[in-house]
């Protein structure tokens, strides 16, 4: 019983996923995105992080729509 607590507490604490959208401003969001970026990070992103300027990507911050950020485990 304690190994079967243990080994559903262990695969809890290691597996997750989160998603964040960002709406800039009253613009209409059906658009396709220009640019998907990838980073890979070790243990969750702990102590890790990367950048992206979207307004650069766009071409100036009036072009930005949307922001989208996801996490998961695998």
């Amino acid at each position: 019983m304690k190994k079967m607590l243990f080994s559903a507490a262990l695969a809890m604490l290691i597996t997750g996923c989160a998603q964040q959208t960002f709406t800039v401003g009253n613009k209409p969001t059906a658009v396709t995105p220009k640019e998907t970026i990838t980073h890979h990070f070790f243990v969750s992103g702990i102590g890790q992080e990367k950048t992206v300027d979207a307004a650069k990507i766009c071409g100036g911050a009036e072009n930005v729509v949307k922001t989208e950020t996801q996490q998961t485990f695998v």
